[in-house]
């Protein structure tokens, strides 16, 4: 029995947990990200019956007007180029006045992720109908990978009992499959940014949204998004400016905040920043909201931009180590150890003292995290990465959500121990919550993993 047999069983019709209402759409913001990202493929259908092929995902607007321009669809076969309009359902269209908005003449496709309940009729001001697609509940469902609930109470769970009569070979081949399982979600995930947008692309979003760490990852991927790698590279030296000022960073009371000997950095990005400004600053209805609240020092998002940067400038020596073939991981944590900014290798933000020694721009931490979300299951996927060798791969402290699993299916952190040593152990852990804690609502009960775990063979 496979880990993904053991979800067939539980999550095809009838369903144990249909009457739990469905999860709320996610904020309009990161259903662009996702949209932008590939998430949700290149080939659909609108709501005529016609078919879509997105040819060119575009440019992310600035300003006022569609969310996306310059994107290419080819509709029934012909090709149509022009802006794109996402929104959360069929009838914003209507309800946010773009019919009457010359603003939206142009919008060659409508996107939206909830049907109304008639008939609508998506016009411009000149009353030309402007084809729909809705993304379908399974779309959502596969780009989002997102249980029903964020957080299970942490107790021990009805899995003990099952667990305890499994050998630890039997366990090990539980976990192996679970971590397979998720290794090749997160591949398909990454595949379908490079498909859209390319591998450099791909690699550059996956990167920023690991430093975005747990609460600026989409805020990160955001950036990465608005400041591609191409536009970055065309840029020269003024890269850091515009990735600084396309984040919103550069304002003018950050100078008089910021210590003396801070001034002249800030001082350099602004002079390179007002001649990129047109290109890249956004409105601020569409600025990115960063958490600055309840963050590290070290995961500051002023200090995050800057490892980005760092990045960028050893750019093609990163790329070749991220996506070597065969993958080889020391030698990849060695370089991002050892990776250094002349001001962010010794500062947490733009307005603080410099720090008495270097501080890491990509710690151990952040560089497994990185392997374990993306590269290593692409690896596995198509760079010669075997199974074993992941395996291998030894992990730091196991997070919160580690821990509540270990807590809910071993009893405790003791019992747990010899699942919580390896990156695939954490992986597979992290998607036994996801898949079974985070969707029971009746705090274990009624939670069908503990049955399944009897016919664990």
């Amino acid at each position: 029995m496979t880990y993904g047999f053991l979800l067939e069983s539980v999550w095809h019709p009838p369903l144990l947990f249909a009457e739990t209402s469905a999860a709320a759409l996610p904020p309009e913001l990161e259903l662009q990200a996702l949209w932008f990202s590939g998430a949700f493929g290149r080939d659909f259908r609108t709501t005529c019956g016609k078919s879509v092929k997105i040819v060119q995902f575009g440019e992310w607007n600035r300003s006022s007007g569609p969310d996306f321009i310059q994107t290419a669809v080819e509709i029934n076969g012909e090709l149509r180029t022009g802006p794109l309009e996402l929104d959360p359902d069929a009838s914003s269209w209507e309800a946010h006045g773009h019919a009457v908005n010359p603003a939206f003449r142009d919008v060659v496709l409508h996107v939206v992720f909830q049907a109304s309940g008639r008939r609508d009729f998506i016009r411009t001001t000149e009353h030309r109908e402007v084809p729909q697609v809705i993304i379908t509940e399974m779309q959502l469902s596969d780009a989002l990978n997102r249980p029903q609930r964020e957080v299970a109470i942490a107790h021990p769970g009805r899995c003990i009992f099952p667990l305890k009569h499994l050998s630890p070979g039997s366990i090990e081949s539980l976990l192996n499959e679970a971590a397979l399982h998720r290794a090749n979600l997160k591949a398909s995930r990454w595949l379908k940014t490079a498909d859209a947008h390319g591998r450099d692309a791909a690699l550059f979003q996956a990167t920023a949204e690991t430093l975005g760490y747990r609460g600026n990852s989409l805020q990160m991927r955001l950036l990465a998004q608005r400041s591609p790698l191409a536009l970055l590279k065309a840029e020269g030296d003024a890269a850091e400016a515009v990735l600084f000022g396309t984040a919103g960073f550069l304002s003018p009371h950050l100078h008089e905040m910021a210590p003396p000997d801070t001034r002249d950095y800030l001082r350099a990005l602004w002079d390179a920043w007002w001649k990129s400004r047109a290109r890249f600053e956004v409105t601020e209805n569409r600025a990115i909201p960063w958490k600055t609240h309840g963050q590290r020092p070290a995961n500051h998002p002023h200090r995050r931009v800057g490892a980005l940067t760092a990045l960028v400038n050893a750019w093609p020596q990163y790329r070749r180590l991220a996506l070597a073939r065969p993958f080889a991981v020391k030698p990849l944590i060695d370089f991002l150890q050892t990776l250094d900014h002349p001001f962010w290798s010794f500062r947490h933000t733009l307005t603080s003292a410099a720090t008495p020694g270097r501080v890491s721009l990509f710690g151990r931490t952040h560089a497994l995290e990185l392997i374990a979300n993306h590269l290593a299951p692409l690896a596995m996927r198509e760079n010669g990465m075997t199974f074993h060798s992941y395996q291998k791969l030894r992990n730091s402290t196991p997070n919160d959500k580690v821990k509540r699993c270990s807590l809910r299916l071993f009893g405790s952190s003791k019992s747990a121990l010899p699942w919580t040593r390896r990156v695939a152990h954490h992986q597979a852990l992290l998607q036994v919550y996801q898949d079974f804690c985070l969707e029971d609502f009746s705090d274990c009960q009624d939670c069908p993993f503990p049955e399944q775990l009897l016919q664990w063979r």
